[in-house]
């Protein structure tokens, strides 16, 4: 018995990376799984093709699994509308939705086109509204559901030359706490997961000196897809979790912190600038997080 049997799941971005390790887990699980995913180029700049879903569905069907596959975009409301239908028509319910579905645009903040961070933003945050959006009401009606989003250490910690990507995976990050908030009577659950893997979309880190090419090397021995998806499908499951934001590095689950009071200075007469510049931000400054990027917050190999 897996822990998924008898559900049906929608995984997008399940071509490849951690989507198709979620999807396949998923059917090992026990799922029916609607296997979704655009096809395009990791810009998403280009038309796509279906056969990255159709190879991921039919390896689950060889398997022995019940799998359909869907080449349609996540940052359209219609489309995800109709993977929600389809998994209604195909399998006659819907219990998960795993969407780890993205495009990265990259590009230093002073020389972003426009068009990049809107690209960014449709495909992630409005394609996170988009599967909650068309899967909600039917969550709430039969009790029960989880939507199991992607939330990144960009975002959460920071990166250079991400400001679309890291806008658009702390959007995710609010609009999942109050997805849960909002379900918690209804058994409705979402979590966000910051995975740490090798996929094409950390294939494009540059590679600038030996130091760099090494932890790239470490990243793609150490830190895989399919240690990822054990989180995911265990979220997608019968679990009592909801509200989190949880990463996953190699063999190490990690739990972060939603944002918290950490530091507060207080003047009985009022702040001027003047003073919050000499005395009350300085009061606060130990508490400040600093600039650092993700290799400062884990600077140890994966477990």
């Amino acid at each position: 018995m897996g822990v998924l049997n008898g559900k049906v799941v929608l995984v997008t971005g399940a071509a490849g990376g951690i989507g198709r390790e979620c999807a396949l887990l998923a059917a090992r699980e026990g799922a029916k799984v609607v296997v979704n995913d655009l096809g395009g180029s990791v810009k998403g700049d280009d038309p796509g093709s279906p056969s990255g879903a159709e190879a991921t569905a039919a390896d689950i069907c060889a398997a022995g699994g019940e799998a359909v596959s869907n080449s349609e975009s996540v940052a359209s409301m219609e489309a995800v509308k109709h993977m929600v239908q389809q998994a209604l028509d195909s399998f006659g319910g819907l219990h998960a939705v795993i969407n780890p579905a993205g495009i990265l645009r990259d590009s230093m903040m002073h020389k972003m086109p426009d068009e990049d961070f809107d690209a960014v933003i449709a495909v992630h945050l409005r394609g996170a509204y988009n599967v909650s959006r068309a899967a909600v009401e039917h969550f709430r009606t039969q009790n029960g559901g989880s939507f199991v989003h992607f939330t990144s250490t960009s975002g959460l910690i920071g990166n250079l030359g991400q400001t679309n990507y890291a806008a658009a995976k702390m959007g995710v990050v609010g609009l999942s706490h109050v997805l849960a908030m909002e379900g918690a009577m209804k058994n409705v659950r979402s979590n966000v997961i910051a995975p740490f893997a090798w996929t094409r979309m950390i294939a494009t880190i540059p590679i600038t000196d030996e130091a760099s090419a090494q932890r790239v090397q470490r990243m793609k021995d150490g830190m895989r897809p399919d240690q990822v998806a054990q989180l995911a499908v265990a979220l997608a499951g019968d679990c009592d979790v909801s509200g989190q934001i949880l990463g996953v590095r190699g063999n190490e689950v990690i739990l972060f912190n939603h944002p918290r009071p950490v530091a507060s200075v207080a003047r009985m007469d009022g702040w001027t600038p003047k003073a919050l510049i000499d005395s009350g931000l300085p009061a606060m400054r130990t508490k400040f997080t600093d600039l650092g990027a993700s290799a400062t917050v884990f600077p140890y190999d994966p477990v």
